[in-house]
């Protein structure tokens, strides 16, 4: 008997504070168990697997990571956010659930990401803070980071500025944007990009940081791009600050299809 599965592209917000990270590891709460764990639920002990954009570490929040899904349920698309939600603890929140066509992926058909980095300037920390932002008390000169960041947009090879332990082994990515944006005693700053190396963002933010501090110049993001050694780059960046804030994609819609 033929069974229609339907799949389905669902936005979801996490607070990474009560996460070992996304992706599923033995013995630790993850936020993609805890998502399939609410799926199975709902197809009545059925493991159903989610794919993601990618995956984000320990500590690390997301206001816009996006999944798929397929599923032979008959749930009105409107329904699914409800439903899942329900199953879900509080520091998970579905945003949406649409159906989308078979050959949609929620990794392989992104064609932009953005990532956001919360610095909090103040010089007293902020306990209310601490899970959300990176305590940085220290006079950033703004525009020596401005500086450095138009050397490091563009497509690259950011070997330099990923973890030596990722296994991907073409490094060329392009970063469309790096904007500052300060309010207060606040600093976010955006990274738009094709996509991201495993803590890419982290170390590029650790690095502009010891520029606005005054510890490089500017001129040697040339040099550390060039290098192709992770040792060139500076520290990475706490994960407590990162947010995957958005995804864009180019194909979402024309859903349905019939397996055997």
């Amino acid at each position: 008997m033929e069974k229609t599965l339907q799949r389905y592209k669902c936005t979801l917000a996490y607070d990474g504070t009560g996460f070992a990270g996304y992706q599923v590891q033995p013995g630790k709460r993850t936020v993609q168990l805890e998502v399939e764990e609410a799926l199975s639920k709902i197809h009545k002990g059925q493991a159903i697997r989610i794919a993601a954009s990618g995956r984000t570490d320990a500590g690390v929040h997301a206001r816009g990571q996006v999944v798929h899904f397929d599923s032979a349920l008959g749930i009105p698309a409107e329904r699914w956010k409800k439903a899942l939600n329900a199953m879900l603890p509080d520091d998970i929140s579905i945003l949406d659930v649409i159906p989308v066509d078979t050959a949609f992926h929620a990794r392989f058909n992104s064609i932009r990401k953005e990532y956001r980095y919360r610095i909090s300037l103040r010089e007293e920390r902020d306990p209310f803070l601490r899970h959300y932002a990176y305590h940085y008390p220290y006079r950033l000169d703004l525009e020596a980071m401005k500086e450095a960041a138009q050397l490091l947009t563009g497509t690259h090879d950011f070997t330099s500025f990923c973890s030596a332990k990722t296994e991907v082994i073409d490094r060329v990515r392009t970063v469309e944007e790096i904007i500052f944006n300060t309010n207060d005693d606040e600093l976010v700053i955006q990274f738009i990009g094709d996509g991201f190396l495993y803590n890419m963002v982290r170390i590029l933010t650790g690095t502009l940081l010891e520029v606005g501090s005054g510890r490089r110049d500017p001129a040697e993001m040339e040099k550390i791009l060039a290098a192709k050694d992770r040792v060139q780059a500076g520290k990475t960046a706490p994960g407590h600050g990162l947010y995957l804030w958005k995804v864009d994609y180019a194909i979402t819609t024309n859903p349905g299809v019939t397996f055997s």
